[in-house]
C-alpha cells in the first residue's frame, strides 16, 4: 500500500507536516474525490474490513465506499502521515433514538488539537469539527456542534432555515477495524439496514453535491436543486462513470 498512490487519488500534494490545515484540505478532497456508496452490497459482493483490500477498492480500482471502508483506510493515510489517530465507534440517530454500538465509524485525529473527522457520513461536515463541546462551525450554511454529557459526544446539524436535529451519539474510546465488522456485515445483509434497501452513489463539489438515487441524478447548489431521471441501467453505468468515476 501506497500513501503516494492514496495522495494522488485525492489530487492532493503530500502535506510539509501532520498539521491541521493540512487535515483540513485531506479531509475536503476526500469528500470531493471519493463517493460514499454501497454499490457491492447491492451486487452483492462483500465487504472485507482488511486494509489491503480497501486499498485495493479505493485507491486501486478507483472506488467509494461506506463508512467502515472510508474513514478505516482513511484512517491509515492519516497515520501513515504522521497524524494520531483514533477510531470510534458512533450511534446514528434513527426516529426511535440512537442505533446499536458500531453502528458507524468516525475519527479522532490529533493535529493542533483535537478533531472529529469523517469522510463516511454523506452529507455532512466537509472539514473536521474541533473537539469542543458547544462550539458552533458553519459551513456552506450549514451549522454544526458537538455537546458532551460525561463521556458521551453528541453530533448535532442545522441546515439553514431548520431546526437542530442530533446526527450521531459517540464516545472517544479507540476501536480496531475488525471491532467493527459484525455490524458491517449486518448493513450488508439485513433487509432492515438502509444499505440494503437502495442504491446510493454520492460525493461532494465545489458547489454543493451530486448524487445518484436508483432512478433518479439529483444535483445542489446552495438552495438549487436539480433532478434528472435515469431511463436505464445503461444510462446509469453511464452516469456512475462520468460523474463519479465508478466502473463497476
Amino acid at each position: 500500500m501506497d500513501p503516494a498512490a492514496y495522495l494522488e487519488r485525492l489530487d492532493c500534494a503530500a502535506p510539509e507536516q501532520a498539521d491541521a490545515p493540512a487535515l483540513r484540505r485531506l479531509h475536503l478532497a476526500h469528500l470531493q474525490r471519493v463517493p460514499f456508496e454501497n454499490l457491492d452490497i447491492h451486487l452483492k459482493q462483500p465487504i472485507r474490513l482488511e486494509l489491503p483490500h480497501l486499498y485495493d477498492k479505493i485507491v486501486r480500482r478507483q472506488r467509494g465506499g461506506f463508512c467502515y471502508e472510508l474513514n478505516g483506510l482513511f484512517a491509515w493515510l492519516l497515520a501513515e502521515l504522521g497524524y494520531e489517530v483514533d477510531l470510534l465507534s458512533a450511534r446514528v440517530y434513527g426516529p426511535q433514538g440512537p442505533g446499536p454500538e458500531f453502528d458507524h465509524l468516525t475519527l479522532r485525529v490529533r493535529a493542533d488539537g483535537d478533531w472529529l473527522a469523517d469522510v463516511g457520513f454523506g452529507d455532512s461536515f466537509l472539514e473536521p469539527l474541533p473537539l469542543e463541546p458547544g462550539l458552533e462551525v458553519v459551513q456552506r450554511g450549514t451549522s454544526y456542534r458537538l455537546s458532551q454529557a460525561g463521556n458521551q459526544w453528541t453530533l448535532h446539524r442545522q441546515p439553514p432555515g431548520d431546526e437542530w436535529t442530533p446526527q450521531y451519539l459517540f464516545t472517544l474510546r479507540p476501536y480496531q477495524l475488525e471491532d467493527f465488522a459484525p455490524v458491517c456485515h449486518f448493513h450488508q445483509t439485513d433487509p432492515a439496514s438502509p444499505f440494503t434497501r437502495k442504491r446510493v452513489c454520492t460525493r461532494a463539489t465545489p458547489e454543493g453535491r451530486l448524487t445518484l438515487s436508483e432512478d433518479r441524478l439529483i444535483s445542489t447548489a446552495g438552495p438549487t436543486r436539480r433532478e434528472h431521471p435515469v431511463a436505464s441501467e445503461e444510462e446509469r453505468t453511464t452516469l456512475l462513470r462520468e460523474h463519479f468515476g465508478v466502473v463497476l
